[in-house]
């Protein structure tokens, strides 16, 4: 599997993305070509620096002063007029609107309302649009990342002086493993850290791969003693079902119906849940209650923690985050007398260890057909093992 790793020791910015992208072997024509086909009062530039000295790429915008402040509707009109494909176009909204979603929390407003500010001008949107076109040639099939360090200090920001990192920028890193870094200066933008968090599948500092291509991205400032650059590592992985990183979140629950606890795990699905489940346990004072959990993908913690405060009145919840090892899947299309039927194929090292029929297409077929669901899983399981036998696999 073709896989892109995000080292990002010295934090990481659009331009840093680009620069590191690009040197990895992105095409640079096709990023050159969709810049200009923007129209944008921008100028933009490819070369080589050092920092600390480490040479890598640096990609410079320079752009002519603009007294305006776009919405996400202004965005949204520029990229539809520019020369980009569905998939770099969709990129680009997808990061954009993660800003937008991470501004509109911080100012207690909706995402149409958002003024954007320095992400909103000639030069970010640059920075994302560049971004998602050099990903796409890429052709990448998973993204892991390396915790992020958003720096130290404090950083001068439209709504003054903010500790590092600012609102938007840890809005944006909820949920994302942070790391230590000695340097005073804001080292992850807020435009950095929407790319990261939209992009990233897997967040580990130890990435196993294969490396084929390594590509070095200059940032704008260079530390002295600390080399201020993004590497990304282009590679090649295992089939997805090695290991990625979740959350667990946890409440004790003693006083909640059985109909609150069904709604919020409805809920808790629809608000992107990887799983829920309950334990019976005992609470203090002898009262019977409920361990009530929930596996989270990185980016959707808040989201699932609001869930849980809102549906259950719990008064706190516990949170680590857990390494889960996955088999690979991949979802099959089985022939049946009843027609074409899904179901999901799972191996692991290379040798089949299981296969699941689609069970609303297998309940459909019983109930139409007035046959148990166990004899339809048994017909359409066979019917997979021979066709397998037939095609040689």
């Amino acid at each position: 599997m073709r896989t892109l790793h995000f080292d990002c020791f010295s934090g990481i910015s659009g331009d840093m993305t680009v620069a590191a992208l690009v040197d990895a072997g992105a095409d640079r024509a096709a990023v050159l070509a969709a810049i200009a086909s923007l129209n944008l009062p921008v100028t933009v530039e490819f070369r080589t620096e050092k920092r600390n000295g480490i040479a890598g790429t640096y990609f410079s915008v320079v752009a002519e002063k603009e007294n305006k402040h776009r919405h996400l509707h202004h965005i949204e009109k520029i990229l539809a007029a520019g020369q980009l494909t569905d998939a770099q176009r969709d990129l680009a909204l997808r990061i954009f609107r993660r800003l937008a979603e991470a501004e509109a929390k911080v100012h207690g407003t909706t995402i149409e309302k958002v003024h954007f500010h320095e992400v909103g001008a000639a030069d970010s949107i640059v920075d994302i649009v560049a971004t998602a076109v050099a990903f796409d040639s890429l052709m990448v099939e998973h993204v892991t990342a390396r915790s992020v360090p958003p720096g130290r200090g404090s950083v001068q920001c439209d709504h003054g002086l903010m500790p590092i990192p600012a609102p938007a920028t840890a809005e944006l890193l909820v949920g994302v493993p942070l790391a230590a870094s000695r340097v005073e200066a804001e080292l992850t933008t807020p435009t950095g850290a929407a790319i990261l968090t939209t992009l990233v599948n897997t967040w580990t500092d130890d990435p196993t791969m294969t490396i084929d291509k390594i590509g070095v991205g200059a940032g704008t400032k260079d530390f002295p003693g600390h080399p201020n650059v993004l590497r990304v590592f282009l590679g090649k992985t295992g089939r997805p079902g090695n290991n990625d990183l979740v959350w667990v979140l946890e409440t004790n629950l003693d006083d909640v119906t059985g109909e609150v606890i069904g709604f919020c795990t409805e809920r808790l699905f629809h608000a992107g849940a990887l799983d829920a489940y309950t334990i019976p346990m005992q609470m203090k004072k002898g009262r019977p209650g409920i361990l009530f959990g929930v596996i989270a993908p990185a980016d959707k913690v808040a989201a699932l923690e609001d869930v849980l405060f809102r549906e259950t009145g719990t008064l706190g919840i516990r949170k680590h985050s857990a390494t889960r090892t996955l088999v690979s899947r991949e979802i099959v299309t089985v022939k049946t007398p009843w027609g074409p039927i899904r179901a999901k194929k799972q191996w692991r090292h290379g040798e089949d260890i299981a296969l699941s029929p689609e069970y609303e297409d297998c309940a459909l077929i019983a109930r139409t057909h007035g046959l148990t669901l166990s004899s339809v899983y048994d017909e359409i399981k066979n019917n997979y093992f021979q066709q397998s036998l037939e095609e040689g696999d």
